[in-house]
Formats: structure tokens, C-alpha cells, sequence
């Protein structure tokens, strides 16, 4: 038992001074019930000035705890406290805050499930902060925490405790929870035990609890029984389980002295095997040296085969050198040939300057043919106008001879009449095809404007009829993909892999193909999904092989498979079994990964072929793109980087940047449903886009339409307007002649007439010299057309001749590639050989090597070689077979030092074993005394505390007048509790349920105050005792806890009620700290004390 259990039931503990009373003295005292005051002031006296050294409250701060922002300090008093106020004041505040911090649990206080709940609304967290005494021989550590000990307790928000231990000069001298437990058990403080600390809910709880198993629970947890009840358990828990080994050792004790018996009996009977030990000694002497001489005879026909790869190098040597001859050779041929090709060509570059030159000549003089076959073409139009003018001014002189006497006075006026309304007529007509023209040019705007709108948009509706086909395409390769994620590159891509893999096992390839690409990688980060499609684009879909023989295999499976469609591209390069070594050309950025680093490869060969034909080891991977282009433009880029992506898919160079053509990756996404819901949002979008584009077109179609017809309407109005506006202009020009002719006015027409005589020979002259120039012109044109096409004809001949020299050139060519295959072939065969013969060499060295070492280990066995003509393995054979005799004899009789190891070890264990047993069978022996001694000592603790408690409860009861008892059942583990209030046979006991509050709470008293005087503790507590007693019951409830504490000025007392102690008699040893009431309108509680006595 702990120094905190044994306290509980000592009537003197060594550590409380108690001069001049005892505890028995005390209950005594209480057997008197007329006038406890006087007891309490006879009490008093015999107290002296004894008060607690260790362990009781000194003072108590609370800061931010629950809803109060700070109470205290509170100073209490050494034996009496009553701590007054109203509710809310900050009463169960102090007492929760003294639960909490001294390492009590939040359900303990009955006021929240978790500390965070105790850290007042608006704050982040919650202190407080009490003060221990510490002084006299009990006290803990009083070297080092002085007088008093500081437990400083921080709550944050979040519910993490944490704890500062300061001495009495403040210096924090622990901050571990350790160390705390440590002070309580020497303290013997218990804030869990309702003895020490009882709650409003615990008190009502007991109240009102009707079950007497939960009294009995109350009293052993009280007492500290069910803890001694629980070790008691444990004990005979372990006892049992020791018993139950200490019956298997025995079984086993026996069989270890069994095998013990047996294994001495054939260390006794055990014979001597020295001469098969001798000969078989002899036989691996032989051995050895028969090993080393066979080993010798392995030397010889490696020796043979190196000898002649030597003498094939020597044939190999003679052939490199005739095909290096042949290749210096065709190599010469090559140059000459070359030669001959370069002069051809720098012929073909002298020429074309000069056939240049003769063509701008031919155009030049074609220019100036066409030139002058316009000036022909105008003199001659010309002729022609001057001819009908000189006909219809001969008719007209004619006209007007033959009009002058017809004309009378009267038809002058009515044509000048008629003249002035058709000039009327005129003038509105013209004004009207001028606003029409205004109307067909609007109507040309709009129709124009209207068809190139129109244009636009159907160039949109084919980019997006387009896309949304993509989309579906798509979509339908994402739904069949959705059970095989092959379909995604191509719906024949599962059958194409299938027949790979046919053709593979009936070994049409070399080494299968791989591809596509795309399947083969994967992501560590899903998000660059997209960077890393823009990146590669088409090697997703691509394949790789071996050599060109397995590529046409390849080609023939595509071209069944893919009859019509695109074909996946083919990729031709070795094979190889390791990756790249892209150290010294790699990117290696501390941030950024490149996108090799970024893709998983398991294959070789497709982390090669990416980085042969993408270099995906220099690209960079930024999510980013601004801090993308910030690494790739902003200074020099990284060493080795040659472009960077960003997720987006942007490119960025060092000196430019590209926008990605997708906004989603449709490879390399790994969640399929995803992508599929996103292509069917898109072409629902698209396809509304479409419709919309379709209503736009039709609108524009009906526009068109309607500004066509206005524009025909008013071009057919136009030319009607204007055939009527010609009519009447020809119409008024007629009146006009027949108006004016007189006979002075025929000499100025015969004038004109005259004039464009003389005009038609001036320019009948001038139209034969342009003829004759034209024909000068004509000429010059077709000899510079001769002269171009001649040079021209040259450089066609010349051009020929460089094909046929072209053409053998490319023999020459192939002839030069041819020699230098077989030289390398022959190069090839000679590096292998030679590649042989250090195999060879260094297979011989090992073989030497090996013989020498078996040398050595034959000395090792016999210093002097023997000569064996035995061979190794009959000389086996017959150690096998006396290993085996040894061995049957060893099995008969065992190994010598295997009999004396297991003879010894047989031994040992049954020696140990029977020790163990032994150990074990005294322990429990002992352990059973013990027990029963503690059994007992357990069973007359818990009989003489149920004796004082009972005898202290009657005492209690007694000074009211009450009668009752207290019936334990530790069988049953239950406490049944009578009482009445009367004396004598006036009622029969009754249980307390049946009392009303205050008798209840009175007897609770009663009940705690018993409890009190069989256990120990530094400082009690108690909560609202006297909430439901009437003022006669709480009188003598309060003279009974004054006079028992009067009887313990060794322990400290803490009262918390709401009612007022004005009633109280001055003494020493009662203080009271009365709380003023809450400030509601400013939801803060301020803090105040009066120090009472």
C-alpha cells in the first residue's frame, strides 16, 4: 500500500500533532448533543495553536477561468473557510479551479467534458494558480521549493494543460506533470476522492441515489478500500498464474530427468571410433591431392583454344586491312565523282546570271510590244469616232437645209414649251436615280457586310462541328476504355498488341516491339498530366523496335489492322537493357523536376527512346507559368534546361512562348469518369454553341435574301428611271435642233465638218508609223525570246548530265557504305575475337589461380603431394561410404562431443528446472501466508472503519435528536442507511428516501462528517452542504462541521455556500471570504473579499 492508502487508517498518524486530543476524545465530545457552541469553545483550548504543516490551500488566482475574467487572490486560513456568495459569484469557479489544477480530470468537477470548456468565451486561454504549504518534516523537497510550493496551471484554447511548480521566491523549478503527482502523494492529496472534494453533483447525486450499492461504492472509495480490494485481485490473479507454471515446470522436470537418465547412459556406453577417423584422415589427404591433379588437366584444352583464336585474329587483321583498302578506295571514287558533280553545277551557276539577263530582256521588250499594240489599238478606235462624226455632221448640215423653210412661228413656241417640261421632268428624274444609287449602294453595304459575316461564321461552325466530332471521337474511345485503358489510343491498339504478341511467340521478331509509349509511363504527380501530353504529342502513341527486319514485320500488322487509317509512327533503335547515363546533358533543378524525373518507366527501353527522340531529360516541369517564364526568361536558364512546361501545357523557351492547343490531357488522365463527364459537358456546350451558330446563319441567310430583292427592285426602278431620263434628253435635244437652224448658222458646222477631215489624216498618219514601230518592236521580242530559250535549253542539257553524274555518285556512295559494313563487320569479329582471347587469358589466370590455392590447401592437408592414380571421384565414393558407416555408428551411439555437449546439457536444464520449481513452490508458499495475513489485516480494516463509521454516523445523528444506522453487507457489497428523525421506539427507522430535503441533506452531513473522521487528507471540501436544509438543520449541521473542525486543527476545512455566515461566532479559526455578487450588465465578474473572523 501506498503512504496514501496507509494514511487513511491510521488513528495517530505520526505526521499530524495532536497534543492534548485524539480522535476517539473527539467522538466522545459528540455524544453530548444540548450545547455544541459550548463544546465548540471547549474544544478550542485543548486545539492549541496546532495547525497543518504540509499540504493545505494557502491562496488561489483565477484568471479568464469559465466566465469569470479574474477572481482572487484568495487567501485562506489554516483550519475554517467558508467561501460565501451568490450564485454566479465565482463559489464552484474556485473549487473546479483547485480540482483542475492540482491534476483532477474535467468530468471530475461535474462542470464540462473537456478543459477547453473552462477558458472563458473570447480568450485563448485560462490560468490559475495555487499556493501549498510546505513546512515541518513532511515537507517535499523543502531545500529546494522553500515554505510553499506555486502550481502555476495554463489552459489554451485547444484543451492542452500545462503546468509551472515555482518555489516560494518564484523560480519555476518543474514544468512536468510527474512531478505534481509526486507533491499529491506526498501531500496525500486526493481531489478525485469525494471525501476530500464533494461537489454540488456528487452531494446531489448521493441525494438522491436510491441504490445502496452506490453508498457501499461511496464509502470504499472514500476509505481507499476498493483500491486495496483491486491490488488484492491482482495478486490473486498473479498467484494463480504462477501456480499453473509451477505444474507444467513439473511435467516438464519430469521428462528432463528422463532424457537427463538417457543421455547419461550413453555417455557411459560410448566406444572408441579412432581407426575409421585415422583412415578417412588418410583418404582426404588423397583427395586433396587428386583434386589439384585434375585441376591441372582442366589447364590444357583452354590453352589449346587460345591458341587458336590467337592464329584468328591474325586472319581477321588481314581482312581489315583489304576492306580499309577497299574503303580508301571507294572513298577516291567518291571524291572524284564529287568533283565532277561540283563542276557541272558551278557550270549551271555561270548560266543562270546570263539566262536571268536575256529573260528580263524578252520581258522587256514583250512590255514594250504590248505597249505599242495599245497605242495601235487607240489610233485606231480613234479613226473610227472621227469617221461617225464626220457622217452624222455631213447628215445634219443636210438636215438642217432641208428644214429651214418648214419652220413656222407656232410650232417654235409649243417647242419651247415642251422644252421647258421636259428639262422639269428631267431634273425630278435625275433626282430620283440619284437616291436610288444612294438606296443600291446601302443595300451593296449591307448584303456585302451581311455575306462576310456570314462567311466568318461558317468558318466558326466548321472549327467547331470539327472539335465537337473530335470530342465524340473521344468520348467514345473514353467509354471503351472504361474496361481496357489501351482503347484510349486507338480503338485497333488492343488488337494490334495481340498480334504483336503472336507474331512474338512464332518468333517473327527479333525482340517484341514496344509500344504505344503512352501505356508504358505513368505519373508520379497527376496534375502535370497534362504538360507532359503537350510535351511528348504524338510519341504517345508510337512505337519502338529493335531493327529495321522487326519494323517491316510491325509495318505488315499495322497495314492489316489499320486498312484505312492513321497509322501510329515507328520508331528504329537499339534495344538496351539499361537506361541512358544523362548525367552530364541532364537538368537538375533543386525545385522543378524534369519530365524524366517525373514519369515512372519500368521498361529501358521506352525511358531510352523518349530521351533519344523528345529529350525529356533537359525539359523542365513548372506548375506555374508565370514562375515558369521568371526561371526560363529572367536570366540565364537553368544548365542543360532547353524549354520548360508549365501544367497549363504552355512552352516556354528562353525567347518566346506557346500556348497549348488543349485544355485537358486525354492520355495520361488517370480518372476515366472524370474525363468522360467533361467531354460530355463539352460537346453539350459545343452542340448549343452549334445551334446557336445555325439560328445566326439562317438570319443572315434571310437578311442576304431581302437586301438581294430590295437591291433588284431598285436597280429595275433605276433603269427604267433612267431610260425614261434618256428618252426625254434625246427627246429635248431633237426639239433643240429643230429649233435653231438658220442659214448663218450652217457656215460654223461646215467648219467642223472640215476640221475632222484634216484630224482623220493626221491621224490615219500617225496610226501607220505606231503599225510600223509595232513591227520593229515585234521582232526585237522574238529574237530576245529565241536567244532566252536557247540559253535556257543549255542549262537543261547541262542539268541532265548531272543527274547521270548524280546518279552515280549515289553508287559510289553505297559502294563507300558497302566497304566500310564490311570492315566494320571484319572490325567487329576481330574486337570479339580479341574480347575471347582476354576471356580466355583470364579464364586460364583463374584456373591457374585456382590450382595454385588448391595447392595450398592440399599442403595444408598433406605437406608432402602425394601421386594419387586413383581418380577424385572413387576416392568419394569410398569416404562417402565410411562417412556413412560413422555416421550409422555416430547414429548408434552419437557423436563424441555431440553425447558430452547433450550429456551436460541434459544435465544442466534438470538442475535449473528443479531449482526454478522450487523457487517458484516457495514464492507461492509465501505468498499465500502473506496473503492471508493481508486478507485479514484487510478484512478487520474495512470491519473497524465500518464500526467507526457507523459509531460516528450515530454520534452525528444524535445531535440533532435523530436515530438511525448503518447496515453493511460486504458480501453484497452494499450500505443500507435508516433514519429517523425522534428518538427512542416514538417511529420506526425509515429510509432516507422517504425523508424530506432538509432531513436528507442534514443526514448527508452527518454521513460525510463519519467519513471524515476514519480518513486522512490535508484539506476538505465541501459544496453547497446547506442548499436544502431549513434554518434548524443547517444551525446544527453547521455547529456539528465547526466542532469537528475545532477538533482537527490539523486539517483545513473548505465550506462553499450561498447563505450567509453572519451568524456564525468569532473565532481564530473561522475565515470567511464573501464573493460580491456578478456585475451582469458588463459580463464580467469583478473580484472582492472581506477577510472575516
Amino acid at each position: 500500500m501506498s503512504k496514501r492508502k496507509s494514511s487513511s487508517v491510521s488513528e495517530n498518524p505520526d505526521k499530524r500533532a495532536k497534543p492534548g486530543v485524539d480522535e476517539d476524545g473527539e467522538n466522545e465530545a459528540s455524544d453530548n448533543d444540548d450545547h455544541t457552541g459550548a463544546l465548540l469553545n471547549n474544544l478550542v483550548p485543548y486545539a492549541g495553536d496546532v495547525v497543518s504543516d504540509v499540504g493545505i490551500v494557502e491562496s488561489i488566482t483565477l484568471k479568464n477561468f469559465m466566465c469569470h475574467s479574474l477572481l482572487g487572490p484568495f487567501t485562506f486560513g489554516p483550519n475554517v473557510n467558508f467561501v460565501v456568495g451568490n450564485n454566479g459569484s465565482g463559489k464552484s469557479a474556485v473549487l473546479t479551479a483547485l480540482i483542475v489544477a492540482l491534476g483532477g480530470n474535467a468530468q471530475a468537477t461535474n462542470r464540462g467534458s473537456s478543459l477547453k470548456g473552462f477558458v472563458k468565451e473570447g480568450e485563448s486561454s485560462a490560468d490559475v494558480s495555487i499556493s501549498l504549504r510546505n513546512k515541518g518534516r513532511d515537507a517535499y523537497k523543502p531545500e529546494t521549493y522553500g515554505s510553499t510550493i506555486t502550481i502555476d496551471l495554463k489552459i489554451t484554447r485547444d484543451g492542452l494543460r500545462t503546468y509551472k511548480l515555482k518555489s516560494k521566491s518564484g523560480h519555476i523549478i518543474s514544468s512536468k506533470k510527474e512531478e505534481l503527482l509526486a507533491i499529491l502523494d506526498n501531500f496525500n492529496i486526493q481531489v478525485n476522492n469525494p471525501v476530500s472534494v464533494l461537489t454540488q453533483e456528487m452531494s446531489k447525486h448521493f441525494l438522491h441515489s436510491k441504490g445502496e450499492g452506490d453508498k457501499y461504492k461511496f464509502f470504499m472509495k472514500a476509505t481507499q478500500l476498493d483500491q486495496m480490494k483491486e491490488d488484492f485481485v491482482y495478486i490473486k490473479t498473479t498467484k494463480h498464474v504462477t501456480k499453473d507454471k509451477v505444474l507444467q515446470h513439473n511435467e516438464c522436470l519430469k521428462d528432463l530427468k528422463q532424457k537427463y537418465i538417457e543421455k547419461k547412459d550413453r555417455y557411459n556406453s560410448l566406444s572408441s571410433i579412432d581407426e575409421m577417423d585415422n583412415k578417412l584422415t588418410e583418404l582426404r589427404k588423397q583427395m586433396a591431392w587428386a583434386l589439384v591433379i585434375e585441376m591441372e588437366k582442366e589447364l590444357e584444352p583452354i590453352k589449346e583454344q587460345l591458341k587458336s583464336e590467337i592464329h584468328s585474329t591474325e586472319k581477321f587483321d588481314q581482312k581489315v586491312d583489304e576492306w580499309k583498302n577497299k574503303v580508301e578506295a571507294a572513298e577516291l571514287k567518291y571524291k572524284q565523282i564529287q568533283e565532277q558533280l561540283e563542276g557541272i553545277t558551278q557550270k549551271v551557276q555561270n548560266l543562270g546570271p546570263k539566262c536571268s539577263e536575256l529573260k528580263a530582256e524578252a520581258q522587256r521588250c514583250n512590255t514594250s510590244l504590248k505597249s505599242m499594240e495599245v497605242t495601235v489599238h487607240r489610233c485606231k478606235s480613234s479613226l473610227r469616232d472621227l469617221e461617225k462624226d464626220k457622217v452624222q455632221l455631213s447628215s445634219r448640215i443636210n438636215d438642217l437645209r432641208q428644214s429651214i423653210s418648214q419652220a413656222t412661228g407656232a410650232e417654235s413656241q409649243a417647242r419651247t414649251q415642251r422644252m421647258e417640261e421636259i428639262k422639269d421632268e428631267l431634273e425630278n428624274l435625275n433626282h430620283h436615280i440619284s437616291t436610288l444609287g444612294q438606296q443600291i449602294d446601302q443595300y451593296q453595304n449591307a448584303c456585302s457586310r451581311a455575306k462576310e459575316e456570314q462567311g466568318k461564321m461558317k468558318r466558326e461552325q466548321e472549327v467547331l462541328q470539327r472539335s465537337i466530332d473530335g470530342n465524340k471521337r473521344n468520348l467514345q474511345t473514353m467509354e471503351s476504355s472504361r474496361s481496357n485503358r489501351l482503347r484510349r489510343f486507338g480503338e485497333h491498339i488492343p488488337a494490334l498488341l495481340n498480334a504483336i504478341e503472336e507474331a512474338h511467340k512464332k518468333r517473327q521478331f527479333r525482340h517484341r516491339p514496344r509500344g504505344p509509349l503512352g501505356y508504358l509511363i505513368s505519373l508520379k504527380d497527376p496534375e502535370m498530366a497534362l504538360a507532359i501530353e503537350v510535351c511528348l504529342k504524338s510519341l504517345l502513341h508510337a512505337f519502338t523496335c529493335d531493327n529495321y527486319e522487326d519494323e517491316k514485320a510491325l509495318q505488315g500488322l499495322m497495314a492489316r489492322l489499320f486498312p484505312g487509317g492513321r497509322r501510329p509512327a515507328i520508331i528504329t533503335s537499339q534495344f538496351l537493357t539499361r537506361v541512358h547515363d544523362t548525367r552530364t546533358r541532364a537538368v537538375n533543378h533543386p525545385d522543378y523536376p524534369s519530365v524524366l524525373q517525373a514519369l515512372e518507366i519500368d521498361d529501358p527501353v521506352v525511358a531510352n527512346c523518349l530521351i533519344d527522340q523528345r529529350g525529356i531529360e533537359s525539359i523542365l516541369i513548372i506548375k506555374n507559368r508565370t514562375e515558369a517564364r521568371r526561371v526560363m526568361q529572367h536570366g540565364r536558364p537553368p544548365h542543360n534546361c532547353t524549354q520548360a512546361f508549365s501544367k497549363e501545357g504552355d512552352q516556354i523557351f528562353s525567347n518566346r512562348n506557346y500556348t497549348a492547343d488543349q485544355n485537358r490531357a486525354n492520355f495520361l488522365s488517370g480518372d476515366v469518369e472524370e474525363e468522360i463527364r467533361h467531354l460530355q459537358r463539352e460537346i453539350e456546350n459545343q452542340s448549343a454553341h452549334l445551334n446557336r451558330f445555325k439560328q445566326q446563319m439562317k438570319k443572315l441567310d434571310d437578311d442576304i435574301k431581302q437586301n438581294e430583292g430590295l437591291l433588284r427592285r431598285t436597280h429595275l426602278e433605276q433603269r427604267n428611271a433612267q431610260d425614261k431620263a434618256t428618252r426625254l434628253q434625246l427627246e429635248l435635244t431633237d426639239l433643240k435642233n429643230v429649233d435653231e437652224p438658220q442659214s448663218e448658222d450652217l457656215t460654223p458646222l461646215e467648219e467642223d465638218l472640215q476640221e475632222i477631215i484634216i484630224k482623220i489624216s493626221s491621224k490615219r498618219v500617225e496610226h501607220d508609223e505606231a503599225r510600223n514601230k509595232m513591227a520593229e518592236l515585234k521582232a526585237s521580242y522574238d529574237k530576245a525570246e529565241q536567244e532566252y530559250k536557247q540559253h535556257k535549253e543549255q542549262i537543261n542539257t547541262i542539268a541532265e548530265e548531272a543527274d547521270a553524274v548524280k546518279e552515280d555518285l549515289s553508287k559510289a556512295d553505297q559502294e563507300v557504305m558497302k566497304c566500310k559494313h564490311h570492315k566494320k563487320h571484319y572490325d567487329d569479329k576481330r574486337n570479339a575475337n580479341l574480347q575471347n582471347i582476354k576471356a580466355l587469358e583470364a579464364k586460364l589466370k583463374s584456373k591457374e589461380d585456382e590450382v595454385e590455392a588448391r595447392v595450398t590447401k592440399a599442403k595444408i592437408i598433406s605437406p608432402e603431394r602425394l601421386e594419387v592414380l586413383r581418380t577424385a571421384k572413387s576416392l568419394d565414393n569410398e569416404m562417402i561410404r565410411l562417412k556413412v558407416k560413422i555416421s550409422t555408428q555416430n547414429e548408434h551411439l552419437g557423436d563424441r562431443e555431440v553425447i558430452v555437449r547433450e550429456f551436460q546439457e541434459a544435465g544442466e536444464n534438470y538442475k535449473n528446472m528443479a531449482q526454478q520449481i522450487k523457487n517458484l513452490s516457495s514464492f507461492i508458499k509465501c505468498l499465500d501466508s502473506v496473503m492471508d495475513q493481508r486478507l485479514q489485516a484487510y478484512a478487520d480494516l474495512r470491519r473497524f472503519l465500518s464500526a467507526r463509521c457507523k459509531y460516528y454516523f450515530d454520534n452525528m445523528l444524535s445531535q440533532r435528536g435523530y436515530s438511525g444506522s448503518m447496515v453493511f453487507d460486504h458480501k453484497n457489497e452494499t450500505l443500507s442507511i435508516t433514519v429517523q428523525p425522534g428518538q427512542g421506539n416514538k417511529a420506526d427507522l425509515s429510509d432516507m428516501r422517504s425523508l424530506s430535503g432538509g432531513e436528507r441533506s442534514f443526514s448527508t452531513v452527518c454521513f460525510v462528517l463519519s467519513l471524515w473522521a476514519i480518513t486522512e487528507a490535508p484539506f476538505r471540501c465541501l459544496d453547497e452542504f446547506d442548499v436544502y436544509m431549513d434554518m434548524v438543520n443547517r444551525r446544527i449541521s453547521l455547529d456539528m462541521m465547526l466542532k469537528v473542525a475545532a477538533g482537527q486543527r490539523y486539517r483545513q476545512f473548505v465550506f462553499l455556500t450561498p447563505q450567509s455566515m453572519s451568524s456564525l461566532p468569532e473565532s481564530d479559526i473561522i475565515h470567511i471570504l464573501q464573493l460580491k455578487d456578478p456585475d451582469r450588465s458588463q459580463n464580467s465578474t469583478q473580484r472582492s473579499l472581506n477577510n472575516d473572523q
